[in-house]
């Protein structure tokens, strides 16, 4: 049985001392070891941006995609091969901005994979620009005198498109993000865990202690339902997002896999795939 060393690699990460991100790569590790994965049966597929080079930093499968596409990767790499656990990771611009489509395409199909957001509310690889998560009035190099647009909700808006498990977790919390990456890789569908992951060289707004004064979280809350979309929703709603924890899951609805007429349980590279020539006829004579 895999450890927590067995995902660990000779890949140092360049990213900047304090950043937020360290602990998302080690709550996945600490998750996947937890949840009884091995290396060979995890994927991990990542975007552009600071977030994006941890596809490179575990050991597992990894795939560093473009910009805003890691999730159309990690779901055709999902359909090819279900016998994997598929992980997606980006920033909050990646999945947010020019892959808000994607992100909001793959909550509603339901397919089964984890997709991890780390959240600093700002572009950090391109030196310091507003993200869609910045909050109005924020200034940077692209808005010196304050941002004039509203921050986007994400949790939100993915319950309002009908996601089956969102969650959210601070990166201080170590303990709490790998319980819910956990969570999130064991879900029959798809998982969405924003983490509020601070970047300590752009970003001297929504610092470490920023969020600690700010953040409710769900786990000190006596008599929360995390299976009712309603308190969800309200809850976050009343938090302006700031709500950390197992904020909603739905066990109910069956993942897009289970759903596929004939879809197989064997993955592609097991399948027998040759096919007859008579059969080979019959289809050719389908287009004549």
């Amino acid at each position: 049985m895999a450890t927590l060393k067995d995902f660990r690699n000779n890949v140092k990460p360049n990213w900047c001392p304090g950043c937020g991100d360290f602990s998302v790569q080690a709550a996945i590790q600490r998750a996947a070891a937890n949840a009884g994965l091995e290396p060979e049966s995890l994927a991990i597929v990542s975007g552009i941006g600071c977030s994006g080079r941890i596809s490179g930093y575990i050991n597992a499968y990894g795939f560093h995609g473009v910009h805003g596409r890691s999730l159309p990767i990690a779901q055709g790499l999902k359909m090819a091969n279900r016998e994997l656990t598929v992980i997606a990771a980006g920033g909050d611009g990646d999945g947010f901005a020019i892959g808000m489509g994607h992100t909001v395409h793959a909550i509603r199909r339901n397919i089964d994979i984890t997709y991890i957001v780390m959240d600093n509310q700002i572009y950090g690889l391109t030196k310091g620009q507003t993200s869609p998560r910045s909050a109005p009035g924020f200034k940077t190099k692209s808005t010196p005198q304050g941002s004039i647009e509203s921050a986007l909700s994400p949790l939100e808006m993915a319950l309002s498109v009908g996601a089956t498990f969102v969650a959210q977790s601070f990166s201080s919390d170590l303990k709490q993000l790998t319980t819910l990456i956990e969570a999130g890789i064991k879900h029959k569908g798809f998982s969405l865990i924003n983490v509020f992951s601070p970047c300590v060289t752009f970003n001297k707004i929504n610092t470490y202690d920023w969020f600690k004064d700010n953040i409710v979280n769900l786990d000190q809350e006596e008599g929360y339902d995390s299976s009712n979309r309603i308190q969800a929703m309200t809850r976050l709603m009343e938090t302006g997002g700031m709500l950390t924890g197992l904020i909603y899951q739905d066990t109910s609805k069956p993942s897009y896999e289970d759903q596929v007429p004939g879809f197989k349980q064997e993955s592609l590279s097991k399948q027998n795939l040759q096919i007859s020539e008579s059969e080979f006829e019959r289809l050719v004579a389908e287009f004549k």
